[in-house]
């Protein structure tokens, strides 16, 4: 009997232990299933969050892509918008959950300058050279043309390329040779610039007189037609070019070389001296004088008519007498322009070279008018004489 007592006292003491025990034991088993799956989640999360860190840069860059591709002419999705805000700004506008989203794609610009070609005469340094009438054009010479007078000159042993210069042996040697004017002649694929890259009215297949050839070359200073008359010049472009320079050596021009008719070519080469003599006979042929001074003329092409104009704007001004003129332009060559023309009462005979700017040459023309009638003015007539 005391000791039954005494057993169910140990029992109520620990009763409370076990009661805490079983609340342990039942937390245990509801709390576990959901802290297992919280841990299960987790990495998922984690890998979740590193998935749209990833995406983030992937989903910038096709929009940032997709601008680029407008910027360039091409078409955005078809849910965009397109605006742009200047030359180099071009924003896309989207809805994304709700949300406008704008992506503005700033295009870089990098702008590169090309340095100006150099003259042979600038890297010769012949524009260092000083002179009275301070000229553009680094060769420069005035003669009078009935007593051989040299009134001005500037470095006019100085041999340099002559660009469209040389259509006026293309022009003489041409009329000299007395052709039928009224032949027709085709412009070929072998008349188009190879050497430069120039641009012709003259399309390939055009048909023209032989007339009209030589006065667009004369007077507009026209590749092709050049380039024409001395390819179908008898016996080719080769013997046409041969006779060029034997033309030259005749007229004593012993720094003159020419390679081909229109002046494209920077092997083409003179002085100042030798142009003057090319000056001085070419005026005595009455259809060279005539088509270099025209100031204007038409041609019709097939149902078109085109209209061609003079590149030498001093033949249309009343301040000027011209007789003959010839104007020319390669990088390698800078502006170029000879003359003969009344001044003052002198017939003279004008060669400027290597002008530095697009209107200098004309400038120089007009200092050397003005110097001439202010310092050179002949009183009463003078007779003529062609120079041998």
């Amino acid at each position: 009997m005391p000791e039954t007592r005494l057993r169910r006292v140990s029992i109520q003491r620990f009763l409370p232990a076990f009661k805490f025990l079983a609340v342990a034991l039942c937390a245990s088993a509801f709390l576990l299933p959901g802290a297992q799956a919280a841990k299960k989640e987790k990495p998922a999360a984690a890998k979740s969050a590193v998935a749209k860190k990833a995406k983030a840069p992937a989903e910038t860059k096709q929009r940032n892509a997709s601008a680029s591709k407008v910027a360039r002419g091409g078409r955005a999705e078809q849910a965009d918008k397109v605006v742009r805000g200047g030359r180099n700004v071009v924003a896309t506008i989207h809805k994304k959950n709700g949300k406008t989203v704008v992506a503005v794609q700033r295009r870089s610009v990098v702008r590169v300058e090309t340095p100006a070609r150099q003259s042979f005469g600038q890297m010769a340094g012949l524009h260092s050279t000083d002179d009275a009438l301070d000229l553009k054009s680094s060769v420069a010479l005035v003669i009078d043309q009935d007593t051989h007078e040299v009134l001005f000159s500037k470095n006019d042993h100085a041999v340099l390329p002559i660009a469209s210069l040389t259509k006026l042996m293309t022009g003489l040697l041409i009329s000299e040779a007395h052709l039928p004017n009224d032949e027709l002649i085709t412009i070929t694929q072998d008349d188009v610039d190879t050497e430069k890259g120039s641009r012709s009215r003259l399309t390939v297949g055009t048909t023209l007189s032989r007339g009209e050839l030589l006065h667009l070359a004369l007077m507009s200073s026209e590749n092709r037609a050049a380039h024409a008359l001395g390819r179908t010049y008898p016996g080719g472009l080769t013997t046409f070019v041969s006779i060029m320079n034997a033309k030259a050596r005749m007229l004593g021009m012993k720094d003159t070389r020419y390679v081909e008719p229109t002046g494209l070519s920077s092997r083409n080469q003179s002085s100042a001296q030798d142009l003057a003599l090319l000056v001085n006979a070419a005026y005595s042929d009455a259809t060279v004088r005539s088509l270099s001074t025209s100031p204007e003329y038409q041609v019709e092409v097939g149902n078109r008519v085109l209209q061609f104009n003079t590149t030498n704007r001093l033949v249309k001004s009343p301040e000027w007498d011209i007789g003959l003129q010839k104007t020319g332009y390669i990088s390698e060559a800078g502006q170029c322009l000879v003359m003969q023309a009344k001044v003052a009462g002198r017939k003279l005979i004008m060669v400027f070279l290597d002008s530095a700017g697009k209107f200098s040459r004309i400038a120089d023309a007009e200092r050397v008018r003005r110097w001439v009638e202010a310092t050179h003015a002949v009183s009463g007539p003078r007779g003529f004489q062609v120079a041998g």
